[in-house]
């Protein structure tokens, strides 16, 4: 099957809060416990980093995920550096769209001049940490019992790939 990865549009609100809602609900990969409303759009549109905002659609242009950069940090001394954000609808995961994705934001990062690439992870999203470590990202920082979803605790994991 033929995916094609493309710039959002506003047409894709709704699918994109879709999917991220479905995340919030069913895991620990987004780190909010209630859904979110149709307006954090353009919260995704605002930390976009340098526009990086993209979906990613079936052969039948079905909007099937999304990807962005984020600004790490708004000060200066964090230039250079952005971090990674993607989510797949969960009935197309593990058939490589993660990575299509990710080689997506790793190539405008490039161009961007951005020289490594951050992932705060769940230490409860064991799929996402080992996604992270397939595609060359190691841990470089953890923050301890800081989070709580669900009525669970856990830690924030940082990845890195320098590229």
């Amino acid at each position: 099957m033929d995916y094609t990865i493309r710039p959002v549009t506003d047409e894709d609100r709704n699918t994109v809060i879709d999917i991220f809602n479905y995340y919030i609900e069913n895991s620990f990969a987004a780190f909010f416990e209630k859904k979110v409303g149709a307006d954090f759009f353009d919260n995704f549109k605002d930390i976009a980093y340098g526009n990086a905002f993209y979906v990613l659609e079936n052969v039948d242009r079905e909007v099937i995920g999304f990807g962005l950069l984020k600004n790490f940090h708004p000060s200066d001394v964090f230039q250079g550096i952005a971090e990674v954000g993607y989510f797949i609808k969960q009935e197309f995961t593990h058939k490589g769209l993660g990575g299509l994705l990710l080689n997506t934001l790793i190539a405008d990062a490039k161009r961007m001049g951005i020289k490594a690439l951050l992932a705060s992870i769940s230490s409860l999203n064991e799929e996402s940490i080992e996604f992270h470590k397939k595609h060359a990202f190691a841990e470089c920082g953890r923050f301890k019992s800081i989070g709580q979803k669900h009525g669970k605790t856990f830690d924030v994991i940082w990845m890195q790939k320098f590229i």
